[in-house]
């Protein structure tokens, strides 16, 4: 499967870094099978760090999802809520997974995360708000042993 990583520059070779954001699965490398989704997220990575924006294409063998230790969420859901909560507010302490794939938590649904995260709505009303919206996935490496599944194919600059 294709899967694609917005950047300001060609990443040939994906490595795990240390981050200073707090995302919806946690440290690693994102990638998402949604294209135009890519696309929208390198022009916010330009804005923010400058240069051109890239968009990095690779081949996932998702014989991965079998070889890796895998968290997997089909669709928003109470423990998709909680994951994002708790990695979103720096607090998740659970297993280290060495890929993670669900929905995206976007700028959009954030603000549905950010109402839950403090209390002024309920776990159930922010899973069925989230579940009429049109959500996208992510795929994320967690371990350097989930790589070995990756493959560059190309880099497109936008």
């Amino acid at each position: 499967m294709l899967v694609y990583h917005a950047s300001n520059e060609v990443v040939e070779k994906p490595m795990l870094v240390e981050s200073n954001r707090l995302l919806d699965f946690g440290p690693g490398f994102y990638t998402t099978t949604n294209r135009e989704q890519a696309v929208r997220f390198a022009a916010s990575v330009v804005r923010k760090r400058g240069g051109k924006p890239i968009l990095n294409v690779y081949e996932f063998d998702d014989v991965g999802f079998d070889g890796c230790l895998l968290l997997r969420f089909d669709e928003p859901s109470e423990k998709w809520l909680d994951y994002v909560a708790e990695n979103r507010a720096g607090r998740y302490a659970g297993i280290r997974y060495d890929l993670v794939y669900g929905p995206v938590a976007n700028d959009n649904v954030y603000t549905t995360i950010g109402l839950y995260l403090r209390g002024f709505m309920s776990r159930e009303a922010a899973i069925a708000e989230l579940r009429v919206r049109k959500l996208y996935n992510q795929l994320v490496f967690c371990a350097p042993s989930a790589f070995r599944y990756l493959k560059f194919v190309s880099a497109e600059e936008l």
